[in-house]
């Protein structure tokens, strides 16, 4: 049986449906080579460790979420505009890169490179939690929600497209209308009433 060939990105491909379905512990370089169809000798000619391959699966998801924070558009203009452009342009990159961003939510922190992660998540809700407070702060949104909360709310229901958001259904929405769609619900509720 002849083997494929694989580049870093389609091996990177293989590893997050990998760990995505065993867990990052219930992982070996074995299954990994097994399911890339290499030989394990194949594969450490890629990479060094599962670890390696994780934190580079981990930073397609990481990077483009905070990435979205240096948009003139997420750091610019009222807090209340640059949140809604911030929740707008997460479910964009989520759905762009859905196979990360789902890897991403089911790391638990038990490797160095899955605690990094989970820090980088913290870091991000706080940066919108700020966001909110200050949308808060303008009289933008309401006074009666509590502004860590309202992060961690708005972000559950951004990660939870995680489980049923199927790009390739019939039906399925496309990114931006998706966005939109989710902006609009969470923000007529967030707003506040003048």
């Amino acid at each position: 049986m002849a083997r494929r060939r694989h580049d870093l990105e389609s091996l990177l491909d293989v590893a997050v449906l990998v760990y995505t379905e065993r867990g990052f512990d219930g992982t070996s370089m074995g299954d990994l080579a097994a399911a890339a169809g290499l030989s394990k000798s194949s594969l450490y000619h890629h990479v060094e460790s599962k670890e390696q391959l994780l934190r580079l699966a981990l930073d397609r998801a990481v990077e483009p979420l905070f990435g979205v924070l240096d948009e003139p558009r997420s750091r610019d203009g009222r807090a209340i505009d640059r949140l809604e452009h911030v929740v707008r342009r997460e479910v964009e990159v989520l759905v762009d890169r859905l196979p990360y961003v789902t890897l991403l939510l089911r790391v638990r922190g038990n490797s160095e490179t899955e605690r990094w992660a989970l820090a980088r998540r913290r870091e991000f809700d706080h940066v919108v939690a700020d966001l909110v407070a200050q949308a808060a702060a303008d009289g933008d949104v309401r006074a009666d929600v509590d502004a860590g909360l309202v992060s961690r709310l708005l972000f559950g229901m951004i990660n939870s497209l995680v489980e049923w958001y199927d790009p390739a259904a019939p039906a399925a929405l496309d990114g931006a209308l998706l966005a939109e769609t989710l902006v609009r619900q969470a923000f007529d509720g967030l707003r506040a009433v003048r």
